[in-house]
């Protein structure tokens, strides 16, 4: 079903993770449709940039703190309103074996990846149903349907994020509230270099942000529960879950 919400002028939006990659990205193409809009990251310059250029609200914050969705709840609600657009995605990576990640990094890209973005659903879906519509999105990654060795706490935090969004789409069914989940492959940004790793394989070769955002926001008008970037990476995760055995082996020579 598509979401007319979302089309209306002066729609308004959430994004966080938003100072650089898929978030800045969004928040650009949002802003071109006319969003008004509320970015959030750590903070820091890249924050400030995408907010001067985009013309929204920059509220910095650290979503691994406690109490930091009722705190960016407060200020979004404040200035927006309960906004008709969620999209959480803020995370991190991190590349190398399990034993040699420290805990106190495994405890934080939990913290981002999955518990933040629990929070902000929690603290937003009340307010989006009492009302009656809006949107979430969830940003994983097709690491969350096919696990990546050396990246076993990422894949891991991205399949339990998609458990997560299954669950609350049914919970929100019949409230006006929709769910989409997006599941990018490599992504042309500095997440490679800030997981500690460059990208340095052939294939599948990285693609831009923007190509990310325009699927995200396509996703989420026309009501769809799942979006692959690029679209064909929605066989080989289907075939993940129906041969695993013969995925693996495939994957393991390539």
């Amino acid at each position: 079903m598509r979401d007319t919400q979302l089309s209306r002028p002066g729609a308004t939006a959430l994004v966080t993770g938003a100072s650089s990659g898929i978030g800045a990205a969004t928040a650009r193409l949002l802003a071109h449709e006319g969003f008004r809009l509320v970015v959030s990251s750590r903070g820091g310059r890249g924050l400030d940039d995408i907010a001067a250029e985009t013309g929204a609200r920059p509220f910095p914050v650290d979503l691994t703190r406690t109490d930091a969705a009722e705190e960016l709840h407060a200020q979004v609600t404040t200035t927006i309103g309960t906004p008709d657009l969620l999209v959480c995605n803020a995370g991190m990576g991190w590349q190398g074996s399990l034993q040699h990640m420290p805990a106190e990094t495994v405890t934080h890209l939990v913290r981002l990846n999955i518990t933040a973005t629990v929070d902000l659903v929690r603290v937003f879906a009340g307010d989006m149903a009492a009302r009656g519509s809006g949107h979430l999105v969830l940003v994983s990654s097709i690491a969350g349907n096919m696990g990546v060795p050396h990246e076993a706490a990422y894949s891991a935090s991205k399949a339990a994020l998609q458990v997560f969004g299954q669950s609350m789409r049914l919970e929100l069914a019949r409230t006006g509230v929709a769910l989409t989940m997006v599941q990018p492959g490599v992504v042309d940004t500095s997440f490679f270099h800030r997981r500690g790793s460059p990208y340095q394989r052939r294939r599948p070769r990285p693609i831009p942000p923007q190509r990310v955002a325009r699927a995200l926001l396509d996703g989420a008008r026309r009501g769809r529960p799942e979006v692959f970037v690029p679209a064909w990476l929605r066989f080989p995760a289907r075939l993940q879950g129906a041969a695993p055995g013969l995925v693996d082996a495939v994957r393991r020579r390539s």
